[in-house]
C-alpha cells in the first residue's frame, strides 16, 4: 500500500513545486486514480497544510483560522473549491504526463482560480526589487488557493514540465519534478516508495532463490 496514514496527516513536501504539493495531499492513488487516503478532510486540514508549505504566514493562519471558525459554511465551500481544484490540477498534470490534451473543464477549473487570484495580486516594491504580492487588506478564505495555482499556471508554461515524473510506487500516484542531473530519478521519496520497492525486490529474489534450491533437491 502507499502513504495512506490514520494517526497523523504526515504532511510531505516532495513535489518540487507547491502545486504539485498541493496535488499529493492524498495517501495515495488507487485503479482509475482513486483518491487514497484524502488528507483533506477540513478546513483546518487545508489550513494545517498551507501553513507548512509556507502558502499562508503565521497571521494569516490566525486570521483564517478565526474566520474558518466564524463562518463555517463559506470555510467548508472553500475545501470543495480545493479538492475540486487538486482533482483538475492532476488530471492536467497526467494528461500533459501522457502527451494528451487535458479536458477543457479541468482548464476552466484553473483558469477561474486563476482569474481569482490574479485580481488579488498587487505590484509592491521594498527597496529597489518590485514583487508580486496579495493585497491583505482583509482575509479572504480562499487565499490558499491563489499561490497554489499561480504555481500551476507557472510550472505548466515553463521548461519544468519537461521534468514532471509519477512515482513508480505501488498506489501512490503522486507527482514531482525530476531534478537529478540525469532525470532519472523514479520515486516521490526513496525512503518510502523507493524503499518499500527495495523490500519487494529483496523478496522476490529470495523466493526465486528458495524456490531454485527447492528444485535442485
Amino acid at each position: 500500500m502507499a502513504k495512506i496514514e490514520t494517526n497523523s496527516k504526515n504532511w510531505k513536501f516532495v513535489g518540487g513545486s507547491l502545486c504539485l504539493d498541493f496535488i499529493n495531499t492524498v495517501g495515495g492513488r488507487g485503479d482509475s486514480n482513486v483518491v487514497l487516503g484524502d488528507k483533506l478532510t477540513s478546513f483546518h486540514d487545508l489550513l494545517e497544510w498551507s501553513k507548512l508549505a509556507d502558502a499562508t504566514n503565521r497571521t494569516e493562519f490566525g486570521e483564517l483560522k478565526r474566520q474558518a471558525a466564524t463562518h463555517p459554511e463559506d470555510a467548508e465551500a472553500t475545501l470543495e473549491r480545493a479538492v475540486r481544484l487538486r482533482e483538475g490540477l492532476y488530471r492536467i498534470f497526467k494528461s500533459s504526463l501522457k502527451g494528451h490534451r487535458p479536458h477543457p473543464a479541468d482548464l476552466d477549473i484553473l483558469s477561474g482560480e486563476l482569474r481569482v487570484a490574479r485580481a488579488r495580486q498587487r505590484l509592491t516594491q521594498t527597496g529597489r526589487a518590485f514583487n508580486w504580492t496579495f493585497e491583505d487588506n482583509q482575509p479572504a478564505l480562499d487565499r490558499i488557493l491563489w499561490p497554489v495555482s499561480l504555481s500551476a499556471a507557472n510550472v505548466l508554461t515553463s521548461r519544468d514540465l519537461s521534468r514532471l515524473r509519477q512515482c513508480g510506487g505501488n498506489q501512490c500516484g503522486w507527482l514531482f519534478l525530476d531534478t537529478s542531473r540525469n532525470r532519472s530519478r523514479q520515486w516521490c521519496d526513496m525512503k518510502d516508495c523507493g524503499n518499500r520497492a527495495k523490500v519487494r525486490r529483496f523478496r522476490k529474489r529470495q523466493q526465486r532463490s528458495h524456490r531454485l534450491r527447492r528444485s535442485a533437491k
